[in-house]
């Protein structure tokens, strides 16, 4: 729930208002002068068309004015802008005038962030696997808090105009970081805590209060109208839930593979009362055993990124599903991050927004373990496809853009829930933290992209993002038919399992690769899973 507050804060806080060149006659508005004294200011169609061809005619008219020679006339950038405070006293865009040729401010900020979403996958994956799920989201929590005092201390009247913005800039970066300890964590812990039946059901859960989240920003946000005010405030949400590492238990599933087995009973055992079931722990003497017997067996068995890369199906599945996982979060955070665009009233359009993701998400779980994986995710990703190559002819019909603009936010959410899931369940447990690392880096290259799109190519044409986000679609859509369905199997422990599951285009797969060897050690397909003994049907 906390992480959305963070990630779409940037929404209210860097908002866009509308705007327009300052011009002598604003001065002078009370007075209510003819409009064709105002308009000889705003550049026309033939002159923008021939001095600012780079620009779109939008872009050219509000960046732009008009000053009258004796025989001609020249464009000039503007210089001071007036904003319209109808739905904002105050933005970061108006107040470091992040506008027109000074828009790169805004979207390098913005960089920044995802750039700490980067580092915050890979570093507290790392941490997290090494140190426990439980300790590294308490330390995740803690680094927000900072991060957010950081981010409210940078207006320049605190510490002077020349340092504000790369303070901010630094501010934002650890507060992605700590976005990223807390949703990969928590959504580690949230699959750990559960068996195979569970495991759509928590990964879904997680992804509503994901919307609960926009939905407490939109009310703080409704509240607050200054980006100062809301900053600061922000920068307590993080407090209460700093207690929880007082609360949250550690994954018994992390204990056990770390050998740490007389914890893990304890907290079992404690599992079981608060279920009012019954703990045998004699079973539980027996699994131990027999798990002790799998480490000692694939202890020198190289589990990491070389073993991936060393099994050509799995390379396949590996480099697709960082495709996949780029295009999703080019696509989610390009169309996310404009909806204030959507209406006219910004806050509508983010509450319709938060809905339209809460609804695809609720389909997603009726639809994925009825069809599939593979078979749903095609469809939101060829669905999404269409409507974007198809966005010019289709406001012929619908002359608003909020029409569409709802489809691709619903397309958007499920494909990119569905393919988090999906990689949760092909990668082996051998590598699935580092081919979800190595997913998650990469994923965020497509979330600068498509920053960088929503910022820089609208300014040429205003429906570049759109025709980005259908061809890269079009293209994730075909490679995803040869990954392997993933329904109702056991998620896979080895690279062998994967190999076995093999790839939709191939033939057969041969029977040797029950029995390959790794490093001269036979691997272990035995079930060996923590719910075999406890009488539950999830693979450990």
């Amino acid at each position: 729930m906390l992480p959305p507050v963070m990630v779409y804060a940037w929404t209210f806080i860097a908002a866009t208002p509308s705007f327009h060149c300052h011009t002598p006659l604003d001065d002078l508005s009370a007075l209510n002068l003819p409009d064709r004294l105002s308009n000889q200011y705003i550049p026309t169609i033939e002159q923008c068309s021939q001095s600012q061809k780079g620009v779109s005619l939008r872009e050219c008219q509000r960046c732009f004015q008009v000053v009258q020679n004796r025989t001609s006339y020249d464009l000039i950038p503007c210089q001071k802008f007036v904003f319209d405070r109808t739905y904002y006293q105050s933005t970061l865009v108006e107040d470091w005038l992040m506008v027109c040729d000074r828009v790169s401010l805004r979207s390098t900020v913005q960089i920044v962030f995802f750039l700490g979403y980067m580092v915050g996958s890979l570093l507290f994956g790392i941490l997290s696997d090494k140190y426990g799920r439980r300790p590294i989201m308490g330390v995740s929590f803690l680094v927000m808090f900072i991060a957010g005092l950081i981010c409210a201390l940078a207006p320049e009247e605190f510490i002077g105009q020349n340092t504000s913005y790369p303070f901010f800039a630094i501010g934002r970066f650890f507060l992605a970081c700590a976005t990223r300890g807390i949703s990969l964590t928590g959504f580690v812990m949230g699959s750990e805590l559960g068996g195979s039946k569970q495991r759509l059901f928590s990964g879904i859960v997680i992804k509503y209060f994901f919307v609960f989240g926009q939905l407490l920003l939109l009310t703080l946000a409704l509240t607050i109208r200054t980006w100062r005010t809301l900053n600061a405030v922000l920068a307590v949400v993080p407090v209460p839930f700093i207690f929880f590492y007082f609360i949250l238990p550690e994954s018994p599933r992390w204990l056990i593979s770390n050998q740490r087995y007389d914890e893990a009973e304890v907290l079992l055992h404690r599992i079981a009362e608060k279920n009012r079931t019954h703990f045998d722990p004699i079973v539980y003497k027996q699994f131990v055993n027999e798990d002790k017997k799998r480490v000692s067996a694939t202890k020198n068995q190289n589990h990491g990124f070389k073993a991936i890369l060393r099994s050509k199906v799995m390379t396949i599945i590996a480099i697709n599903m960082s495709y996949q996982w780029f295009v999703q979060n080019l696509v989610f955070y390009g169309i996310s991050q404009n909806t204030g665009a959507w209406l006219k009233n910004p806050y509508i359009s983010f509450g319709i927004s938060a809905l339209v993701e809460f609804a695809a998400y609720f389909v997603v779980q009726l639809v994925l373990d009825r069809l599939g994986r593979k078979l749903p995710y095609c469809l939101f990703v060829i669905a999404l496809a269409l409507v974007t190559l198809l966005v010019l002819p289709i406001q012929i019909f619908l002359p608003k853009d909020s029409q569409v603009n709802i489809a691709l936010k619903f397309f958007a959410s499920g494909s990119y829930v569905i393919i988090y899931i999906y990689a949760n369940e092909t990668f082996p447990t051998q590598g699935r933290n580092t081919g979800m690392g190595v997913c998650s880096m990469i994923a965020r290259i497509g979330a600068i992209i498509g920053t960088y799109s929503n910022d820089h190519l609208t300014r040429a044409w205003q429906h570049s993002p759109m025709v980005v986000y259908g061809i890269t679609s079009v293209f994730a859509m075909l490679l995803a038919t040869i990954f392997p369905e993933t329904l109702d199997k056991p998620l896979p422990q080895t690279i062998g399992d994967v190999e076995q599951m093999g790839l939709a285009c191939s033939i057969g797969q041969s029977r040797r690769h029950r029995h390959r060897r790794t490093n001269g050690v036979k691997e272990v397909h035995e079930d060996i899973s923590l719910e075999k003994y406890l009488k539950e049907d999830t693979d450990f």
